[in-house]
């Protein structure tokens, strides 16, 4: 049961480095993903980086706290 916070921890540092590269590189990211060029794709990856960051400080905020907490 010790595994499971360190495993939540691993997959929120996933999610923030996916996020943050969608945020501060949109442009990199549209051209591996194969999005068409456009204002629309550069806003849409942002709010995407933005969501999967923010994801990623509540599963791993929320899995130390547990694990903290124990």
């Amino acid at each position: 049961m010790t595994r499971l916070p360190v495993l939540a921890d691993g997959i929120a540092a996933l999610l923030a480095a996916t996020g943050l590269a969608l945020l501060v590189r949109p442009g990199a990211m549209r051209a591996l993903l194969r999005l068409p060029e456009g204002e629309a794709a550069a806003y849409g990856l942002r709010i995407g980086g933005a969501m999967l960051f923010a994801a990623a400080l509540f599963l791993g905020g929320f899995a130390t706290a547990w694990w903290l907490a124990r």
